[in-house]
């Protein structure tokens, strides 16, 4: 980012937001008090400026030595600032549209001779539409501010499952899904640990953790080993990797020092109590009934993350069990390579997507950005006679918050 233009664009960008939207706040702003006029003006650019110079510095400072909670809260307001003040000058735009149509059709169309009233009894579309702007932008930035306060507030959603070919022995079997949980962005050690011990006061049999346990590095683990390593459950805790856990997203020193921070996030797993399934599968027996549990690497149907995932080597083996469940982090691998190709897999559990920690999540209505992208990206989907269910992820990343989207505790019971 430092060694391109894109950053200076970005800046570039900013500013003209800044200048746009001051256009709307002048013509909201009280004439007859000339005081408070002032004062809103003077916040405004304190504000705008500061943000400004702070983008403009970043190229300059070793920005990633600051305080972790600093570079969080700081890139956040940063990126809620940028996203209201251009929902604001989308609305000036279409002020701008307006008044130029009807610039255009007066002069082709009016008659000269006869005057036009510019006069108005109450509000102006202008005033109005930018009123409507302001308040939209600083709704959007309000919700977000919000959402800082909502990150650790952790909601159980109990799922009851019932599948025809599950042997009876499972029937009943409580597993706990959990997902994304980004330990490099936490801040909060004693919150995180009472998400812990709620997962814990479900007493479930089996414990199933679909990926990114980091951010980038391995040591983001270091202060919360004895945090998850408190997750037991009789039958295991299982786990697979995301697209975070490789490393791929850091500008490493060399390819040796990636590799050993994937060799040493594998061992993480290991510490914490956790079976770490790389492309294999499991068999769980009750009596002389079986089924089984298959992990996978990342594995996607999005360009820009990696299939590092590998069914052809996981699955040989289940064939002759009458249940699977699969662990997959990434959700479009389900329509991608499992319905097509692995009908007898009967329920696949992933994460990822975060719900993108923001949108609406009500009884028989959701809806988040981020199903623009991703098909499945919350909760359970079905095809046939196979299930998948998305967690909306245990941490957060990027946006220090959750807004509509809480972090998720998935408690599955098989029937």
């Amino acid at each position: 980012m430092r060694n391109s233009g894109f950053w200076w664009v970005i800046v570039g960008i900013m500013i003209i937001l800044d200048i746009y939207v001051y256009q709307a706040i002048k013509v909201v702003l009280p004439d007859h008090s000339p005081k408070l006029r002032l004062t809103i003006i003077v916040l405004y650019w304190l504000i705008s400026v500061s943000v400004v110079a702070v983008l403009i510095m970043m190229p300059f400072i070793n920005f990633d030595n600051w305080p972790r909670g600093v570079r969080t809260y700081l890139f956040a307001i940063t990126v809620g600032l940028f996203f209201a003040k251009l929902i604001v000058s989308i609305f000036l735009a279409l002020d701008d549209i307006r008044r130029g149509g009807m610039w255009v059709i007066g002069k082709l169309f009016s008659n000269p001779s006869v005057e036009i009233s510019q006069a108005s009894d109450g509000i102006t579309r202008s005033a109005f539409l930018s009123w409507f702007g302001l308040a939209a932008g600083s709704t959007l930035f309000g919700t977000l501010l919000y959402g800082f306060s909502n990150k650790y507030k952790y909601h159980v959603n109990r799922i009851p499952l019932s599948f025809a070919n599950l042997p009876s022995a499972f029937k009943g079997l409580k597993i706990v899904h959990i997902s994304d949980i980004h330990s490099g962005s936490f801040m909060d050690k004693k919150a995180v640990l009472h998400g812990v011990e709620k997962i814990m006061k479900e007493k479930p049999d089996l414990i199933l953790f679909t990926g990114d346990l980091v951010n980038d590095r391995a040591t983001e683990m270091t202060d919360y080993m004895d945090v998850f390593s408190q997750l037991r459950a009789p039958m295991g805790v299982y786990s697979t990797l995301g697209n975070h856990d490789y490393g791929d997203y850091v500008r490493w020193e060399s390819a040796d020092a990636k590799h050993a921070n994937l060799e040493r996030l594998k061992a993480v797993h290991g510490e914490l109590g956790w079976k770490l399934l790389m492309n294999e599968h499991v068999v769980f027996e009750r009596g002389e009934e079986k089924i089984a549990l298959i992990g996978i690497e990342n594995w996607s149907a999005k360009g820009n993350f990696p299939k590092y995932g590998k069914m052809d080597k996981a699955h040989p083996g289940t064939e002759t069990l009458p249940f699977k469940i699969l662990m997959s982090h990434d959700p479009s691998h389900w329509e991608a390579e499992v319905i097509p190709q692995y009908k007898d897999v009967d329920l696949m559990l992933s994460g990822h997507t975060h719900g993108m920690q923001f949108g609406v999540d009500l009884p028989g209505f959701k809806w988040s950005p981020v199903q623009y992208m991703y098909r499945q990206w919350a909760g359970l989907y079905e095809n046939e006679k196979q299930k998948l269910y998305v967690n909306r992820g245990y941490g957060f990343i990027g946006y220090p918050g959750r807004v509509g989207i809480l972090p998720e505790i998935t408690v599955i019971t098989l029937g």
